[in-house]
């Protein structure tokens, strides 16, 4: 196509490039749309053998045969190909002549075809067979050795289907179930219903969810006795199920507040206990300070018995025993101050020392 496009000027060659691309995206799409297009291409470049099969195969999309068969005409005549033998067969059929494209199965230019061609004109010619009545022939027709091939190429599922379709027709229903399932396994790209054939035979219905004027089924009817019972309780089960939601949700915020509570409770008995153990540890601490005091105290209490004797044995010295008694009393009674002045300081630490209860 490049090479023949090569002989038009650049900026036609350009126009009937864009037309020609559309006429391949859309011959599936929106054939008549594509059909459009092959027109505009065609009146500016009628001489290019490519615009003619593209414009020919725009027309057979929206099944005007006719304009079809001619422009597959010409573009063989401008190739001298008879790749497109199989297609002018079937406008042939199309045109409801099937004894024609019959005829043209049996020409020389069958024979020039590739594998996939002449699988191509075998579908023809079985079409023109059942065209004219002869179901029979058609099914053997399409026995070949493509169709006993376990191989898959891109006709093998169409024509698996013709089989299954023909033997259907002659009501060889097993073996049309058989081959129409063996379609559906090669059927990689969906290019057949083999799919709804088969569920047809095995008895599966399908069935939209939507009527055909878009409403659910069962919509617009008026709601029966039941359903309003049923709707009725539904409805009654939600509030008691929103009910007992909201009395747990209390009793779960009440279980944390008590929970909370304690734990503060907890925490303050805890302090108050290590306040006690204080204040016993200090008093334990102050007890050895107290002994000690009194240790003194028994100290002055012996020097004055000491004192008391030396009087009775001086006794005819009296002026000296006083003075003597007078300096024991005064030992006597200093040792006890002293002992107080000692213990003092230690009863000041201990105070210092001890932790504050409050």
């Amino acid at each position: 196509m490049r090479q023949e496009l090569l002989s038009l000027p650049k900026t036609l060659a350009d126009d009937v490039a864009r037309n020609l691309v559309m006429v391949a995206k859309l011959l599936d799409e929106d054939p008549e749309q594509a059909y459009g297009y092959s027109r505009v291409a065609l009146r500016l470049a009628s001489r290019v053998a490519a615009v003619r099969e593209a414009a020919g195969f725009a027309s057979y999309g929206v099944a005007k045969y006719a304009e079809a068969l001619a422009e597959f005409r010409a573009a063989r005549r401008m190739t001298g190909s008879s790749d497109l033998w199989p297609v002018m067969a079937d406008c042939e059929r199309g045109m409801g002549r099937p004894e024609r494209a019959l005829a043209m199965a049996g020409e020389p230019e069958v024979q020039k075809l590739d594998r996939a061609g002449q699988v191509e004109m075998r579908l023809v010619a079985a079409g023109a067979r059942r065209d004219m009545g002869q179901t029979e022939a058609a099914v053997v027709t399409l026995q070949s050795s493509e169709l006993a091939s376990s191989a898959i190429h891109p006709w093998t599922a169409r024509l698996r289907y013709a089989y299954a379709d023909a033997l259907l027709a002659v009501e060889r229903t097993d073996e049309a179930r058989e081959w129409f399932a063996k379609a559906l396994e090669a059927d990689q790209g969906g290019t057949t219903d083999a799919s709804d054939r088969l569920a047809e035979l095995d008895g599966v219905e399908f069935v939209d969810a939507l009527e055909d004027d878009g409403d659910p089924a069962g919509a617009g009817q008026e709601p029966t006795a039941a359903d309003a019972d049923h709707a009725g309780r539904t409805a009654a089960d939600d509030v008691a199920g929103d009910a007992a939601d909201a009395t747990s949700d209390a009793v779960s915020d009440e279980a944390g507040d008590q929970v909370a509570d304690d734990a503060v409770e907890d925490a303050a008995d805890g302090v108050v206990d290590d306040a006690v153990d204080g204040s016993v540890a200090d008093e334990a601490a102050d007890e050895p300070v107290s002994g000690a005091a009194d240790g003194g105290a028994e100290a002055g209490a012996a020097d004055d018995a000491d004192a008391a004797a030396g009087e009775a044995a001086d006794g005819p010295v009296a002026d000296a025993g006083e003075q003597g008694a007078g300096d024991g009393a005064a030992d006597g009674s200093a040792a006890p101050a002293a002992g107080d002045e000692q213990v003092a300081p230690a009863d000041r630490e201990g105070e210092r020392g001890r932790p504050d209860a409050g």
